[in-house]
């Protein structure tokens, strides 16, 4: 037990990946922009009919 010399080593740093790129067509990035509003609107709609001021139930 006194032998903790590799026990608690700290870990060497890793560099960070380089971040890809993908190249999409107009009508891709238009079909992704309109998936997002959607999203948003629905996450809107579900939210306004959430309780606002109750504490939750256990």
């Amino acid at each position: 037990m006194s032998e903790t010399g590799n026990t608690f080593k700290k870990a060497p740093k890793r560099k960070p990946e380089k971040a890809r790129s993908v190249a999409v067509s107009a009508e891709q990035k238009q079909a992704y922009a309109e998936m997002i509003k959607e999203r948003e609107q629905r996450e809107e709609a579900y939210a306004r009919h959430l309780r606002v001021n109750e504490s939750p139930r256990r």
